[in-house]
């Protein structure tokens, strides 16, 4: 591609779709580019509720995305499907490769995501979004006195557990350990909750049910038991939340942008990195709350610096 874009986009999740709508209105030439289907992690969500605007009964996370992607294609966003294997951000005008293609832009947005770091067992994929859950902001509405599982034993995993049992009738927190590694601070507060219950030195094995999650397998760690966890009668399901962590997706940049220990991108409040004309947006870069609502402004702010940057090149 001889074609030098204003800003390349990378990720069509709402800090993507955003990023692209904002540079579009601006009247950059951006171009996104998407390795898969568009909307990310919100792309499996069934139901949302706490987006700013959205339809009040029955939006979905494709329902959402849907005609964010459509509102980037009004204003002139072109897009590509294809997997960037390549990059050099360093310099006036940034290369990114693929197998197949070569593409040049003045300046980068990377708004790659992260993925929740899978539980692990036996049929977690078929009932994400079924009973499997990642984000007690997203999903705790839903499990409204019901039963809770808990998979982890972190401070996120046992602030999330508490925040948990706001709704849900009871939470169990899962952990194969026989102590929890959160804060001790963290941990007071738990054990203090009286709709807080703990399962010691325990893995889930499987997970199943009919067309929603019913029942579970976890495994004693120390003796080997297996134990088959079955959903109240009246309730007919339960939830289980793993939190055991994300993974940022930003492998392709390492060696070249500046990242935390654990991959995510470093940058200031207004979306740069370290490398001047690259800028992060969503749940790839540091930040307390990754939501719907913060990727697009993510990819607002990074896409009006970019304009901004572009004014004073030209």
């Amino acid at each position: 591609m001889s074609k030098i874009y204003d800003v390349i986009v990378l990720g069509a999740g709402p800090a993507g779709l955003a990023a692209g709508l904002y540079a579009g209105r601006s009247r950059l030439s951006v171009l996104i580019i998407e390795k898969g289907q568009d909307g990310g992690q919100i792309a499996i969500t069934d139901e949302i509720e706490n987006y700013p605007g959205q339809i009040v009964e029955g939006e979905s996370g494709p329902s959402l995305i849907a005609r964010m992607t459509e509102q980037a294609a009004k204003f002139g966003a072109e897009r590509v499907s294809d997997t960037i294997t390549e990059v050099s951000l360093e310099g006036e005008v940034k290369v990114l490769k693929s197998a197949t293609a070569e593409y040049q832009g003045r300046n980068v947005i990377i708004a790659t995501g992260a993925h929740a770091r899978p539980i692990g067992c036996k049929g977690e994929a078929e009932y994400m979004g079924k009973g499997v859950s990642y984000c007690a902001t997203c999903d705790a509405n839903f499990f409204e006195d019901f039963e809770v599982y808990v998979v982890g034993g972190g401070d996120s995993a046992v602030e999330e557990a508490m925040y948990l049992t706001k709704f849900a009738r009871k939470v169990t927190i899962i952990h194969r350990r026989n102590e929890l590694r959160a804060a001790k601070s963290i941990q007071e507060k738990a054990f203090k909750n009286p709709k807080l219950e703990f399962m010691w030195d325990t893995v889930v094995e499987e997970v199943g049910g009919d067309d929603i999650l019913q029942w579970m397998k976890v495994k004693n760690v120390k003796t080997g038991e297996i134990t088959t966890v079955e959903a109240d009668e009246e309730d007919g399901m339960f939830g289980v939340f793993g939190f055991i962590g994300t993974v940022p997706n930003s492998k392709l940049f390492e060696g070249s942008i500046d990242m935390d220990e654990r991959g995510y991108i470093k940058t200031d409040d207004d979306m740069h990195t370290n490398i001047p004309g690259v800028y992060a947006a969503g749940d790839v870069r540091i930040k307390s709350l990754r939501q719907v609502v913060t990727a697009a402004a993510d990819g607002a702010i990074a896409a009006v610096q970019v304009e901004r940057s572009m004014s004073d090149y030209f």
